[in-house]
């Protein structure tokens, strides 16, 4: 049951296959990356809603230029060298200039941020701070939803879906606490191809598929 439980966990945990899933995920984005910038002897990252042990098997950090700034809510836990971490909104990056960073790196975060007017802040704070971008969300689409590990939940109305998560074991395999349950309720609004095609004009978009389905989309620079 506990390898079970671990497979059906968060991306947070090494034996998930959502963890599999981001592997693959930041592999793909270090190929795109690397292709892109020739010179490393001085770059700068913008993470929104980044961790350090996200990065923490990067081949980024093997070079000394880059440095890696981590925007969250709260302040985020680090102890690299090449990372630091500070306090901001997604959606009001007033802190940085135009063109601050030579990337803006985001992965699973701007389906969080509560509504699609906030997404569209985002979307614009990360086109105007970044020279570059790589903005990633899961797909409304993928019958599976993500968070939830639980097929179609993004269509289900809110009460039924608490009622899964707060007095079963279905997603999973856990019963979520009221708390926990009650804030992806309201802040997780899941976008599809054509909103991100609006989001990010001129961007190019990268499709992560499971058995020919997409699972999620990546509009990006990196080319």
């Amino acid at each position: 049951m506990s390898t079970l439980f671990n497979f059906f966990a968060s991306s947070d945990n090494p034996q998930s296959l959502g963890f599999k899933f981001r592997k693959k995920r930041l592999q793909e984005f270090e190929k795109l990356f690397f292709s892109h910038f020739k010179d490393l002897t001085s770059l700068e990252i913008l993470d929104v809603g980044g961790t350090a042990s996200f990065w923490q098997h990067s081949t980024l950090l093997t070079h000394p230029g880059i440095r890696i700034t981590l925007l969250n809510l709260h302040l985020e836990a680090t102890n690299h060298p090449s990372i630091q971490a500070v306090q901001g909104d997604a959606t009001d990056l007033k802190e940085f200039s135009a063109q601050n960073f030579d990337l803006v790196f985001s992965n699973s975060v701007i389906e969080h941020v509560y509504s699609f007017e906030n997404q569209q802040k985002m979307a614009l704070e990360i086109r105007r701070v970044g020279k570059n971008y790589f903005v990633q969300t899961p797909n409304k689409y993928f019958p599976i939803e993500v968070h939830y590990a639980l097929p179609f939940a993004q269509f289900y109305p809110k009460g039924v879906l608490k009622f899964i998560l707060t007095r079963t074991k279905l997603s999973r395999l856990k019963s979520w606490n009221e708390q926990e349950a009650n804030q992806y309720l309201e802040e997780i609004r899941l976008l599809h191809e054509k909103e991100m095609i609006g989001l990010f004009p001129g961007a190019k978009m990268l499709k992560e598929t499971v058995f020919g389905i997409t699972k999620s989309l990546t509009s990006h620079t990196l080319f």
